[in-house]
């Protein structure tokens, strides 16, 4: 079953086309990373799925719910619906300065999806446990090491149940120190068989964790297969070349 379903998805900022007639699909319990040069769209392809941008043409099916049909929003409460069937980790973490850690992971359960305070608590708590912090609950982000602040962050996309998780670069904010903690939690995702589309410039992880990479650029996907595939042996000239200059 395809969890994301995304057809000839195309969108402009001003005079500038920053996604052109990208189509690809995400099969239940499969990891796709995106790679690719800063400015190629993974960051803007990853936003209009989540609907925090809105695209000029094309579908997208989320979980079997039409968020997008030929350049048209489905109805709010049907746009709703497919909205929490992902959630989206952010690079810069975006918790809310001024609230703990664990009402920035109960704050959108009570408020999204209804649950008590007991009920949203105890799935707090549980994902803290399973993030490695369940003594950090009263803390307040400005005391939590940066790897710290993304577990947090990973755990409340996780808090609202959604059947994919979205990663932009979840460890370029990161000293390369911490960057560990962080894919040590996704590898552990990826063997519980959650659905994951993660853009990165860790091409080792990607290797490792990833069922299919796709490369971007322009706007366009240059290269999709197989990660170890794409990553060892690239068919394209562009993508050889990319590779070379992230190695060095």
């Amino acid at each position: 079953m395809d969890v994301i379903a995304v057809k000839n998805l195309s969108k402009a900022f001003g005079g500038l086309m920053v996604l052109q007639d990208i189509s690809f699909t995400v099969a239940q319990g499969e990891v796709v990373a995106i790679i690719g040069p800063s400015g190629s769209g993974k960051s803007t392809l990853l936003r209009l799925i989540c609907h925090l941008e809105t695209a000029d043409s094309g579908d997208i099916t989320v979980a079997g719910q039409p968020m997008l049909c030929g350049g048209v929003y489905a109805p709010p409460e049907v746009l709703r619906r497919a909205c929490l069937k992902v959630g989206l980790v952010f690079q810069n973490f975006n918790l809310f300065p001024h609230f703990s850690v664990i009402r920035n992971i109960t704050e959108a359960q009570m408020r999204v999806l209804g649950r008590t305070r007991d009920e949203a608590e105890s799935r707090a708590r549980s994902l803290l446990s399973k993030m490695g912090l369940p003594d950090k609950e009263t803390a307040y982000p400005c005391r939590l090491s940066g790897g710290q602040q993304q577990r947090v962050s990973i755990a409340r996309a996780l808090a609202l149940d959604p059947e994919v998780l979205f990663f932009d670069e979840p460890t370029s904010a990161l000293d390369p120190e911490l960057t560990g903690e962080i894919l040590r939690v996704i590898r552990n995702l990826a063997r519980e068989k959650m659905t994951m589309v993660i853009v990165t410039h860790e091409m080792a992880f990607a290797r490792e964790v990833a069922d299919r990479v796709f490369f971007m650029d322009g706007g366009v996907f240059v290269e999709e297969g197989p990660a170890a595939e794409v990553i060892d042996n690239p068919r394209t000239d562009r993508t050889r070349a990319f590779l070379r200059r992230l190695n060095g």
